[in-house]
């Protein structure tokens, strides 16, 4: 006989939870949402409703995959960022919901500005660059990546989400990708150091090594970045980044060596300062 969803949805939280799965409950409510196509208040109506053969056999797959720790996301293909869905899958970073803070500091920057330039800079799945063009329209919006794989998931996002942007094959330590003068420069580039790839949660090692390390120190991309990009800004123009847990401070010097001025540090919801945003007002 089928399991009920609510029997499916606590069998599963069983098996994550003992597979050592921190956001088990998290999960298992996804899992079932993904499996019967049902909204949360749909579940809680027909919780005691028998999966079919098909949802259970998916169930049975889904599970299994996680056991060995292999990303949900990358199971689902997909994942909610800023409130859009965003194609993923392996070669390409996942969207994190840390990031939606670089987000929130470039559109409070944006609107200062009619008809911006903006330059996306390791545009991984596109989230952020396609985000801020969805979220300010006037803009135009520039997305930067090197790696094949993930280039074809930034085109199928950006198609996904009708985004009008301009997207180009480059590699930034390459310098390339620039071809004019922006507003912003926004990057949530590779920033894990050398100890820190060697001890990385068993999902992430599924994701590419490349969109994940920053050298030796981790700081590599923010180095040449804020270097040889500043270039590309206009007077008052800014250059937004994304940093990892305790780079705030290495990444705010950076900047600071490079002229940047107004150089401020944003937390996450979880309170680590998570962006350092600078101005460039002389050239």
């Amino acid at each position: 006989m089928s399991k009920t969803i609510f029997e499916a949805y606590n069998d599963c939280k069983r098996q994550l939870e003992a597979a050592g799965i921190e956001d088990y409950v998290f999960e298992s409510k996804q899992i079932i949402k993904h499996i019967t196509g049902y909204t949360n208040a749909q579940i809680l109506t027909k919780y005691t409703q028998p999966l079919t053969e098909f949802q259970q056999n998916n169930l049975t797959a889904i599970i299994k995959q996680r056991l060995i720790r292999y990303p949900l996301q990358y199971i689902f293909g997909k994942w909610s960022f800023y409130g859009r869905e965003f194609f993923v899958g392996p070669g390409v970073l996942i969207p994190r919901s840390d990031t939606e803070t670089l987000i929130d500091v470039c559109l409070e920057f944006l609107k200062q500005k009619n008809g911006a330039e903006v330059l996306d800079l390791c545009a991984g799945s596109g989230c952020i660059g396609i985000t801020l063009k969805c979220e300010c329209q006037a803009a135009e919006v520039t997305l930067v990546e090197k790696f094949d794989e993930a280039f074809g998931y930034t085109v199928k996002n950006a198609e996904h989400n009708n985004a009008d942007v301009k997207i180009l094959k480059g590699d930034v330590l390459k310098t390339e990708g620039a071809d004019g003068l922006y507003d912003l420069i926004v990057s949530n580039p590779p920033y894990i150091d050398e100890g820190g790839m060697k001890d990385l949660q068993p999902e992430v090692t599924f994701e590419p090594a490349s969109a994940l390390s920053g050298g030796a120190d981790g700081l590599l991309f923010y180095k040449h970045i804020a270097a040889e990009y500043k270039a590309y800004l206009k007077k008052g123009g800014a250059m937004a980044f994304e940093v990892g847990i305790n780079q705030a401070e290495a990444v705010a010097d950076i900047m600071k060596q490079q002229g940047f001025e107004s150089i401020t540090k944003c937390a996450d919801l979880n309170g680590i300062d998570r962006v350092v945003f600078g101005t460039l007002n002389s050239l």
